[in-house]
């Protein structure tokens, strides 16, 4: 799903540093997007951070695991999680994000 989406912010131009659990799909790789070693790396480089992933414990450790997304925030960024996950689980997310200066959207 993120692949696609990738694809669309590329060809409409915008800059985007991009970082993968798994192996960065070869349509992204040889396009004009930076690959980062880490969401946290992503997160210092990029204004807005994307998410899309497949459950609540996924989304928990891209966020605030090691080298995750909240240790590379500051006031002004914004986080939009476009996963479907819990609830719960994305608004005690979102106090965490906002907590770093960040905005959270969930995006489902």
């Amino acid at each position: 799903m993120g692949a696609p989406m990738c694809g669309h912010l590329i060809a409409a131009g915008y800059p985007l540093f991009v970082h993968t659990r798994g192996k960065l799909p070869d349509s992204i790789a040889s396009s004009s997007a930076t690959p980062c070693a880490s969401a946290r790396n992503v997160a210092e480089r990029a204004d807005i951070v994307f998410l899309m992933l497949p459950d609540t414990p996924d989304v928990e450790k891209v966020l605030f695991g090691e080298q995750g997304v909240a240790a590379g925030l500051s006031k002004g960024k914004v986080v939009v999680d476009m996963s479907s996950i819990s609830p719960i689980a994305t608004n005690a997310f979102a106090e965490r994000i906002r907590a770093t200066g960040a905005d959270y959207l969930d995006a489902p």
